[in-house]
């Protein structure tokens, strides 16, 4: 049950990422008399992701101090209240502002969910939930794509309303979560191993933009090839998402084998991929690339996270776990900019996304080197569930 829940938790970031995705048009002509429509209305879905970056850390640090259980409580309820505060609003400009503090919400979620399942369970367990965690977020994001097209149908501000199922979820997670630091460290700058976090936490900020490439360029892509149907454009991204989650779910049979072998065979999938979308000359051809390098990405996210769980002892957990949350984010965050630059100095997309191959084939490499093997040490700071 706290596994679930710690789950769910993890879709909260999910939905205010892609929930506002089918009604931004809609928000767009109803402000358009507002100066600056043309940029702000992107920013009510983006602005979460950049604060989600530039806030993880402070949370995971804060979720040391205080502990992780109380904090994902009140979390959870903030998130709700900024989440629905725009079907009041009629400025867009204050719907911005509560959109930045969803995002601070979202950073405290994420990291106090990531951190909780790293002290409940271990090993295999561990292994298992950080599998399912990438299952359950990419799941989401169609599922949350489908809901605010619905909700929106009514109009753009009935979605907002969807961000009450964060309260829901608090209240269950009240009885049956429970805090495992006993006693949080107060020294945090001394106790966290930050020459042995910094490997994931880089290598984890590259991760990010490899997994975002697709979820952000596929359209684009299968639109120059001529594919103009948006229904089929749509299939075709959630075959690339089955993929993703097909991937992930691998994690939990083979995590046993460690980040080292792990990363190698992720960033590998990924290459391959990336660049057979560069020589893709059909619409068949760029999707068999697009799953390849999905199915890369869906094993790459908890490889990385088991990584950085794997050198942190629990009392300093949630920093450690708020940094790689930083590094995966912010890698979202300039995912679309990294790919344009690499698109215009290549002659294109399709090339811009082959040079990230090429990359990711050089990161394969990095990573056999740099992961190193499964330490043991660690173990016994980890709480058993």
């Amino acid at each position: 049950m706290q596994g679930i829940l710690l789950l769910l938790g993890s879709c909260m970031p999910v939905l205010g990422a892609v929930l506002l995705s089918p009604v931004l048009p809609t928000m767009a002509a109803h402000f358009a008399d507002t100066p600056g429509v043309a940029i702000l209305v992107p920013m009510v879905l983006t602005v979460p992701a950049l604060f989600v970056a530039l806030v993880s850390p402070v949370a995971g640090a804060v979720a040391d101090k205080v502990g992780r259980k109380n904090l994902l409580l009140w979390a959870m309820v903030a998130y709700a209240v900024f989440g629905m505060a725009p079907f009041f609003m009629d400025s867009l400009v204050q719907i911005v502002v509560t959109r930045a503090f969803v995002g601070v919400c979202e950073a405290f979620i994420m990291t106090c969910c990531t951190t909780l399942i790293g002290d409940y369970f271990h090993e295999t367990r561990r292994n298992k939930y950080l599998s399912l965690q990438t299952v359950f977020t990419t799941v989401s994001a169609v599922a949350f794509l489908t809901i605010g097209g619905l909700l929106g149908a009514g109009g753009w501000r009935n979605t907002f309303w969807m961000y009450g199922v964060a309260v829901v979820l608090a209240a269950i997670m009240l009885p049956v979560l429970w805090e495992p630091v006993k006693n949080p460290t107060r020294n945090l700058r001394q106790a966290v191993p930050w020459r042995q976090l910094s490997k994931p936490a880089v290598v984890t900020l590259f991760g990010g933009i490899a997994f975002y490439t697709l979820v952000v360029h596929l359209s684009y892509i299968l639109t120059d090839l001529g594919l103009s149907d948006v229904a089929r454009i749509g299939m075709m991204s959630a075959l690339a998402s089955l993929a993703t989650a097909v991937g992930a779910f691998s994690f939990r049979l083979v995590g046993g084998f460690g980040p080292y072998r792990l990363l190698p065979i992720a960033f590998g999938l990924t290459s391959v991929g990336f660049v057979v979308i560069w020589g893709a000359s059909s619409i068949p051809v760029a999707m068999a690339g697009a799953v390849f390098a999905s199915a890369g990405t869906g094993l790459l996210l908890p490889s990385l996270i088991t990584w950085a769980l794997g050198v942190l002892p629990q009392e300093v957990r949630g920093t450690g776990t708020g940094i790689w949350t930083s590094s995966l984010w912010i890698g979202q965050f300039i995912c679309p900019f990294v790919v344009a630059a690499l698109g215009a100095a290549a002659g294109g997309l399709a090339a811009g996304i082959g040079i990230l191959g090429l990359l990711a084939a050089v990161m394969a490499a990095v990573s056999f080197f740099t992961a190193g093997r499964p330490v043991k040490a660690n173990s016994v700071t980890q709480a058993t569930a």
